[in-house]
């Protein structure tokens, strides 16, 4: 977002409530939406109004502020049970984004610290302002980090939102491309349209060309083919988990890392350590299976037939062998990442 337009999610500290962009309405509205209990945020998280790792860990920090702030519960074991709870039911809502566990986790260290259900409420709401601000700076570094790897002018692919929609603002992965053209670099963009729902179409394209970046939208499916044209120099991604072994991003990211390897094209994630979950493999992450309904209708319109299953994988994994570096917001890391992977203290 630009300065004038508000951040993706923040705290209001007037009605003690979170406002988020709700992105389900872009690219026809852009609407801010005021929550006010958390069945309500969970809601919003289900539906992805909000959405992106970085912006799921702000929402689950203040989910907890939320929750804190809104209890009545006046014994601080108590409140302490009942924010808990809260905790739980957001934590629950997208299993495979580590970022929105460890924004709860933060705040709700926090609440444990304090000595009253009062000092529990003002550390609550400070601690999930500081992971808001935070991000805002890690996004800069990243970007900063990052632009170094893309040549003068180059057309870069890009795949579902890694923006400032998935941030407080700026961006993982669209943070690096506007960096680099804030660098002075010629950059052109790519963007799939990131089926089922549109990310990239409806949120990418948005952002981009809001800011007056060139970008261009492809089915997901053309990518490999504009890549053995030579269309394509380079592809940067975000990442909603990344474990010793494999990064989790959105479906549709895997079989891009593998068209660039075979087209000798440089494959780049964007993340910051809140991201890392190197106590984990790929086989020990669950992946969000989503419903039939998203690639069943679009909209009210019927696409598939009753009686045809469907399998809808949120995410899919990259193993880290195909991926040439990832921009964090510590610097850049490199493979081996058995050795580099050293570097994050969490």
């Amino acid at each position: 977002m630009t300065e004038e337009e508000p951040y993706t999610i923040a705290w209001e500290e007037e009605t003690g409530s979170i406002v988020y962009i709700d992105q389900t309405l872009l690219p026809g509205q852009c609407r801010v939406v005021r929550c006010t209990t958390i069945d309500d945020l969970a809601r919003a998280i289900r539906r992805l109004e909000v959405r992106g790792a970085p912006a799921l860990g702000i929402a689950g920090a203040m989910g907890v502020a939320l929750a804190a702030v809104r209890s009545t519960e006046e014994d601080l074991d108590r409140f302490r049970v009942e924010v808990g709870q809260a905790a739980d039911l957001l934590r629950g809502t997208r299993p495979t984004a580590v970022n929105l566990a460890w924004g709860i986790d933060r705040v709700i260290r926090k609440v444990a610290m304090a000595a009253s259900v009062e000092e529990a409420k003002r550390l609550a709401v400070a601690e999930a302002n500081a992971v808001a601000e935070e991000d805002e700076l890690t996004c800069r570094k990243i970007g900063a980090f990052g632009e170094g790897l893309f040549p003068n002018r180059c057309t870069v692919l890009t795949h579902c939102n890694a923006g400032a929609l998935a941030c407080r603002c700026w961006g993982t992965a669209l943070g690096v491309i506007r960096s680099a053209v804030a660098a002075g670099k010629d950059v052109r963009v790519i963007a799939c349209e990131t089926r089922p729902l549109n990310q990239g179409s409806r949120l990418t394209c948005w952002e981009l060309a809001r800011d007056g970046i060139d970008v261009t939208l492809i089915p997901d499916s053309s990518a490999a083919y504009l890549m053995r044209k030579g269309a394509i120099d380079l592809v940067i991604v975000g990442a909603d988990r990344i474990t010793g072994d494999a990064v989790f991003n959105k479906i549709g990211t895997y079989m891009h890392a593998v068209a660039a390897r075979h087209h000798k094209i440089p494959f780049y994630v964007a993340a910051p350590v809140s991201t890392f979950d190197l106590t984990r493999t790929e086989e020990e992450v669950t992946v969000e299976e989503r419903n039939r309904a998203e690639l069943a209708y679009c909209g009210e319109r019927q696409l598939a037939p009753d009686d045809v299953a469907v399998l809808n994988y949120a995410f899919d994994a990259t193993p880290l062998d195909l991926v040439d570096a990832i921009v964090t917001d510590i610097g850049v890391l490199r493979q081996p990442y058995t050795e580099s992977f050293r570097l994050i203290r969490k």
